[in-house]
């Protein structure tokens, strides 16, 4: 990982700096790039929220190989971890691989172990192409998430996805006021319940919505149909100063857990954030920058590596704590001074 890293570092220069600690200060504003809007405080919140949290330590138990599989609207998972979408490898990511090498890579290595990897939309055209050409390869072993555009392109890229293979598409709402799209004359914007499930319902596909922070709209997600939600600001990306993941989730699981099913997306980058994250109620989570990182620096041997890496921490954790199985992670497993 270490090798991995430090050719990213060179391939991602002035863009990127492939921290030791990826928290968010470094990169500030730097967006496009890999960096947070504005102050870079809902970033920053991301990892604050989740490091915040920690564990008890518990040995005295007969878990010795944890169960790490479980079942995420019909496909089984190696481990509850999903690569999220990104796209926009010349302008975000230094461009010294190209956004079908970058894609290929993410969910091919996806695909070797065990898990899925989400693809990304945006402008210009070819980021959403490669995705769906990749997910076509891969026999749609991948998830598109289109940005909430106005119907015309929305319903296209819908078509376009279901042509790909793939039986799950989702919308990332957190994308909704993008600064870059914008730039681009490609605004995108909210979406109302009546929309959502008329979109929905129009999809035939199981459906997710990405952008949940709030219980009374994981509420509404559950009422329009949705199959599932990603509790996500969007990488500190779109709304400066908004609460972490972590911060928000164990309300939206209140609200609607058993009723939908909860991704956390935001600041993981551990097998033990993985297992703060099912604790804290989500069912499995969505990772994003550490995949970019993995990609541009190895391919698909870098994001190999990198799941390998997570598979193994929360192994660990899991044993640590005394968690037989991530199906049913108990909130006692942290410690209650949080």
């Amino acid at each position: 990982m270490e090798e991995i890293r430090n050719t990213a570092r060179e391939r991602m220069k002035g863009y990127c700096r492939v921290c030791p600690v990826c928290d968010g200060r470094a990169c500030a504003g730097e967006v496009p790039g890999m960096g947070g809007l504005g102050t870079g405080a809902a970033f920053r919140a991301n990892i604050r929220s989740l490091a915040d949290y920690r564990f008890n330590m518990r040995l005295l138990h007969g878990t010795v190989e944890p169960e790490t599989r479980t079942e995420f609207l019909g496909k089984t998972l190696d481990i509850p971890v999903l690569a999220a979408p990104i796209g926009g490898v010349a302008f975000n990511m230094g461009g010294r691989i190209s956004e079908e090498e970058y894609i290929e890579s993410v969910l091919g290595g996806c695909k070797e172990k065990g898990i899925l990897g989400c693809v990304g939309d945006g402008v210009p055209e070819f980021i959403h192409a490669a995705g769906y050409e990749a997910v076509r390869k891969l026999g749609g072993h991948g998830i598109p998430f289109i940005k909430p555009w106005e119907d015309a392109e929305f319903n296209e890229k819908l078509e376009k996805a279901a042509a790909a293979g793939t039986d799950i598409a989702g919308m990332d709402v957190d994308a909704a006021g993008l600064i870059t799209l914008k730039l681009m004359g490609r605004p995108v914007t909210p979406k109302p319940p009546e929309k959502l499930k008329e979109i929905i319902q129009r999809s035939g596909m199981k459906f997710i919505l990405k952008g949940i922070m709030t219980p009374d709209e994981a509420e509404t997600a559950v009422e329009a149909g949705a199959h599932a939600i990603v509790v996500s600001n969007h990488g500190g990306r779109v709304l400066d100063h908004t609460p972490g993941a972590a911060e928000v989730l164990p309300a939206v699981a209140e609200a609607v857990k058993g009723r939908i099913t909860i991704l956390a997306d935001g600041g993981v980058r551990t097998g033990g954030d993985v297992l703060k994250m099912l604790a804290l109620g989500a069912d499995a989570v969505m990772i994003g920058r550490p995949f970019a990182v993995a990609a541009v620096g190895g391919l698909l041997d870098g994001v190999a590596a990198y799941i390998d890496k997570i598979r193994s921490e929360l192994i660990s954790a899991m044993v640590l704590t005394g968690t037989p199985s991530v199906r049913s992670v108990k909130r006692s497993i942290l410690y209650s001074g949080c």
